[in-house]
């Protein structure tokens, strides 16, 4: 059976349901603390640009965060967190966030999107190892850093640094 997720940009009532779509997704408070700095942070936040996946009835179970990082010197967008509520997991939720906030990223003439996560779940949206790009981080450089073009500009080639870290 195939479900077609709503999804839509985060409303400020969206706020205290994400941090616990987090919170029981990860299973700890790093991420949910990884989040509201993020959104604390006036150089990482980026209005419109927290996609949520909802239930018919306008839920939340799942959302994605697209936020400003840098390689060297040039602004582009980090993917993540990602997450899904349990009972909704592998049921294509994040996936239609992700779906939606990359779709909207690429209208904003970004020209790269890195993430940080499982090297066989990000592949499917294009993501590619950031190195390919030759994109790098002091500590991430692997399979796990994935970097996917998203306009026709050049991808910057360099470091890339986070104004939070987590």
């Amino acid at each position: 059976m195939s479900i077609t997720w709503n999804t839509r940009v985060e409303t400020s009532s969206d706020v205290a349901p994400l941090r616990t779509i987090t919170r029981e997704a990860f299973g700890r408070e790093y991420e949910v603390e990884f989040l509201d700095a993020l959104r604390a942070d006036p150089v990482a936040w980026i209005p419109g640009l927290s996609f949520v996946a909802t239930t018919p009835n306008d839920e939340p179970i799942a959302y994605a965060l697209l936020t400003r990082c840098h390689v060297d010197a040039v602004p582009v967008l980090s993917l993540g967190p990602v997450a899904v509520l349990p009972p909704y997991q592998n049921q294509g939720a994040g996936s239609a966030a992700v779906r939606a906030a990359l779709t909207v990223a690429r209208t904003r003439e970004e020209p790269v999107a890195v993430v940080l996560g499982h090297a066989d779940y990000y592949p499917r949206f294009g993501f590619r190892q950031a190195t390919t790009f030759n994109i790098h981080h002091p500590q991430y450089d692997g399979p796990n850093l994935m970097a996917l073009p998203l306009t026709h500009h050049p991808v910057p080639a360099g470091t890339l640094t986070y104004p939070v870290t987590g």
